[in-house]
C-alpha cells in the first residue's frame, strides 16, 4: 500500500505532533508533506529522520512568522502537491486547513481533526495583540480573508472520505461548520510511567514542593491567569515550553515563577511525577493532551471546566474543576485540591484508557474497515 501523510507545519511539539509522531510510526515508509519545517524546532528534532517534502512556502525566510499573516496563500500551497500515485493519504488538519487534497479516484483520504481551524471560527487563539491599532487593522483583515477561507474550508471538508476526531467537542465542531459525520479516537498519550528515578538533566533547584504548567505558551492556553494566580498566593509554579507569549508571560511572572524553556521526556516525566498538581485553563480546549500526562505518572490536575477537559478529567478523582477563568475561581481550586487525597494508581488507570498502542490499534483498525484490507 502506498501512503502518504499530510501535516499543518513542523514546529513546536504538540498534541498534533504526538499524533503524527504516532502515525508515522505505523507507516515509517510514508512520506510527510508539510507547509514548511523549521530545522532548528523541537517538532523537527521527533522528525528529522523521516522523509519530509516541504512546500515552497518552505524557501522563503522566516516561513513560520509569514504563514499567519498571508494564511490567503495556503489554497494554492497545498493545490501543488498531488496524491493521486497513493492509495489513501492521512491528513493531519488544524490550522493550516489540511484537508480535501488533491487526489485520483482510487486515492482515499481519511482526515484526522485536531479541530477546524479556531481562527475561523471564533475561538481563542495563539495570539493576543496588545496595540488597539494593530487590533484594528488585523479585525478588518480577517473579516475579509477569514470569510473566504471558511468557504474554502467547508468546500476542501466535503472532499475528505472519512473524518477521525480526538474528541466529542470536535466532533460536534465537525458536524456543526462542516456537516459531516466522524468517528472518536482519541489521541496518543505517553502513558508509560517513568522507572528512571535519575535526577533532573536540568541545571536548576527545584523547589521540595511546586506546581506545574507547560505547553506551547500561546494566548489560548490563559497561562497569564494561572501566573498571576500564583504571584498572588506566592506558590511555586514551574512552567516548561515555548511560544509566542512567553515574552510576555516572564514579564507578568514574579519571584516563585520559573521558566524551564523547552525540556526532553526525561525531565518531562521527572517534573510530571514530583509536581504536586498540573495546572490547565484554555477555554474551550479541543482535547488537552497534558492532563492525561500527568495523571501518567500519578499526578492531579486542576483543569477549566470546559471543552476536551471535561472528557480526560473526573472531578475528584483525577482532578478538580474551577469554573471560572479568574484567579479567584482559581485559587479556590487549589485550595480544595490541598485538601483532597488523589490515589496514584486510580490516576495511572485512568491515563492508560489514552495510550500510544490503544491509539494505533484503533487507526489501524478504523482504516482496514474502510479500505477492507
Amino acid at each position: 500500500m502506498r501512503v502518504a501523510l499530510v501535516h499543518d507545519y513542523i514546529n513546536d511539539f504538540g498534541g498534533a505532533e504526538r499524533v503524527l509522531l504516532a502515525l508515522s510510526e505505523i507507516y515509517p515508509k510514508a512520506p510527510i508533506y508539510t507547509l514548511y519545517a523549521k530545522k532548528n524546532s523541537a517538532a523537527y528534532k521527533r522528525f528529522k529522520n523521516r522523509h519530509i517534502i516541504e512546500s515552497w512556502f518552505a524557501n522563503l525566510p522566516f516561513p513560520d512568522k509569514l504563514i499567519s499573516p498571508f494564511r490567503f496563500l495556503i489554497p494554492m500551497l497545498w493545490s501543488k502537491f498531488d496524491f493521486s500515485k497513493f492509495d489513501f493519504v492521512i491528513t493531519s488538519s488544524s490550522w493550516a486547513i489540511t484537508k480535501g487534497i488533491k487526489k485520483g479516484k482510487n486515492t482515499t483520504e481519511i482526515c484526522y481533526l485536531h479541530t477546524p481551524p479556531r481562527y475561523l471560527y471564533g475561538f481563542d487563539s495563539s495570539r493576543r495583540y496588545k496595540n488597539k491599532y494593530f487590533q484594528k487593522l488585523l479585525k478588518a483583515y480577517s473579516l475579509i480573508v477569514n470569510h473566504f477561507m471558511r468557504l474554502y474550508d467547508f468546500e476542501h471538508a466535503q472532499k475528505v472520505d472519512y473524518f477521525i476526531v480526538n474528541s466529542k467537542n470536535v466532533q460536534l465542531r465537525c458536524q456543526k461548520y462542516y456537516r459531516r459525520d466522524s468517528t472518536i479516537i482519541y489521541p496518543p498519550v505517553d502513558t508509560n510511567v517513568s522507572k528512571d528515578n535519575s535526577k533532573l538533566n536540568l541545571l536548576i533547584d527545584l523547589p521540595k514542593k511546586y506546581y506545574l504548567a507547560g505547553g506551547r505558551l500561546v494566548a489560548a492556553k490563559n497561562f497569564d491567569l494561572i501566573i498571576k494566580t500564583m504571584n498572588k498566593l506566592y506558590l511555586p509554579l514551574l512552567i516548561y515550553g515555548s511560544g509566542s507569549e512567553e515574552k510576555h508571560l516572564r514579564k507578568i511572572a514574579g519571584p516563585t515563577i520559573t521558566f524551564l524553556g523547552n525540556i526532553n521526556d526525561h525531565d518531562l516525566h521527572y517534573l510530571y511525577k514530583n509536581a504536586i498538581c498540573f495546572v490547565v485553563a484554555q477555554r474551550d480546549e479541543d482535547f488537552g493532551i497534558t492532563p492525561i500526562e500527568a495523571n501518567a505518572e500519578g499526578t492531579p490536575v486542576i483543569a477549566f471546566h470546559d471543552g476536551g477537559y471535561l472528557e480526560t478529567v473526573i472531578e475528584g478523582k483525577t482532578g478538580i474543576f474551577f469554573d471560572e477563568l479568574t484567579s479567584k475561581s482559581l485559587a479556590k481550586a487549589i485550595k480544595k485540591l490541598e485538601k483532597n487525597k488523589f490515589n496514584p494508581t486510580t490516576l495511572q488507570n485512568h491515563a492508560q484508557k489514552f495510550s500510544k498502542k490503544r491509539f494505533q490499534q484503533q487507526i489501524q483498525k478504523f482504516i482496514k474497515s474502510k479500505l477492507q484490507i
